[in-house]
């Protein structure tokens, strides 16, 4: 499922520069990449159809919250 990653930017379209910053943003989406899939596979060989999970995994994804929303960060 390999996809090229983003150049990440600020809300207000400033590019994210800071190496750290880029290189916890690879480990976590590679990290999180993993889970998903397993998830994908398990539902899978429980039978559950493709599209049904992709769909609620998609929906999980739109569903998050921004606890941040007050304070950039």
């Amino acid at each position: 499922m390999k996809i090229e990653l983003p150049v990440w930017h600020r809300e207000n379209g400033e590019i994210i520069a800071c190496t750290e910053k880029v290189k916890v943003m690879r480990e976590n989406i590679e990290e999180l990449e993993q889970i998903i899939q397993d998830a994908y596979e398990d539902a899978l060989l429980m039978d559950v159809d493709s599209n049904q999970i992709k769909n609620f995994l998609i929906k999980m994804i739109e569903n998050l919250d921004n606890p941040y929303k007050e304070h950039n960060v």
